[in-house]
């Protein structure tokens, strides 16, 4: 055997002993761009470097995942927080110990939309929202409480309104296309190619309108208690995947401006959510580098739940975010 050979077979004898030691584990997300960190630091290696072997395990909607976390059928979770989650979290099943994904001025990633008949019969701006009819996922998904949001910003109450719980994405698109619903609330890189093709009409993005902690990273207690190893391995590596989609779609000031990296990321991207890099660079969602969590709006998304009865009234968020792991953004 020459010596090069040699080398090569002990670099990989060496990698296959690591990939044996590898602490497995299952991540529950959605199929979204905002996801995107995550599969860098899987594609890039930056799991495995922190001696992880992680499994991405797709979910249609947010609600879901919390479930999956409580019961073990996943070991983390990355996805907006749900009145399923805070209920679970509010009983020490479950914390949260990073930020991901949130909604800021500037970057137009999730619009709300109307359909062209609500349209053509007078719906055009977020004051005619009452007495409309609006789909979303489930009842107390995130889009709920950003509809919530723009409830108490234009002063109308969110019972005027009538919302219809279609369970994913595609339905909704469905619904809004068909004009079985008035409204609705989605990620741009399905909404965008619904605004070309002259399908739906935009009424505003989210972020410039009522900005909010869309997602964040989520452990049940037990784990949060008795891996902090493990987690620790978890969020240096997510962080790694979380600077990589940082420096390629936005500048320091969290502006959106693509770099020479940009199409090479969206291709993992695309890869994950069945997309081409096209359909993904259309609408990129905003990823903190640094996993830093808006602690304050993450606690007031718990309130606003609690005002609306979905979640106990004893739910303590100083409890459900656990700032063993958890950096708050500055101001929090």
């Amino acid at each position: 055997m020459s010596r090069a050979a040699a080398v090569l077979a002990i670099l990989f004898g060496l990698a296959l002993a690591a990939s044996a030691d590898a602490q497995s584990i299952k991540v529950g997300m959605l199929k979204s761009s905002g996801s995107g960190a995550a599969y860098l630091a899987q594609e890039r290696g930056y799991f495995a470097a922190e001696g992880l072997s992680v499994e991405i395990v797709p979910f249609d909607s947010a609600q879901p995942i919390a479930v999956a976390l409580a019961s073990g059928d996943v070991d983390v979770s990355s996805t907006g927080f749900t009145a399923g989650f805070f209920s679970l979290a509010g009983k020490g099943m479950l914390r949260i110990i990073a930020g991901t994904t949130l909604e800021i001025p500037g970057v137009q990633f999730q619009p709300f939309l109307v359909s062209n008949r609500a349209y053509e019969t007078g719906l055009r701006t977020f004051r005619d929202f009452p007495g409309h009819s609006f789909a979303l996922s489930q009842i107390g998904s995130p889009t709920h409480y950003a509809l919530g949001l723009i409830a108490d910003k234009y002063g109308f109450d969110l019972k005027s309104m009538r919302l219809l719980a279609l369970q994913s994405i595609g339905n909704t698109v469905s619904a809004i296309v068909g004009g079985q619903v008035d409204l609705t609330m989605m990620p741009g890189n399905t909404a965008v190619p619904l605004l070309q093709k002259g399908q739906a009409k935009l009424v505003g993005y989210v972020g410039d309108e009522t900005p909010y902690q869309l997602a964040g990273v989520m452990v049940s207690g037990k784990t949060a208690d008795t891996r902090g190893d493990m987690i620790r391995h978890f969020l240096a590596a997510y962080r790694k995947g979380a600077k990589d989609y940082d420096a390629a779609f936005f500048n320091a000031d969290r502006k959106r401006v693509d770099e020479p990296s940009a199409r090479a990321v969206a291709e993992i991207i695309g890869k994950h959510i069945n997309q081409t890099a096209d359909q993904v660079l259309i609408s990129i969602a905003y990823v903190d580098p640094e996993l830093r969590l808006d602690v304050k709006d993450t606690l007031h998304q718990l309130t606003w739940y609690q005002s609306q009865g979905m979640v106990k009234a004893d739910a303590d968020g100083n409890a459900i975010v656990d700032r063993r792991y958890a950096v708050p953004l500055p101001g929090n």
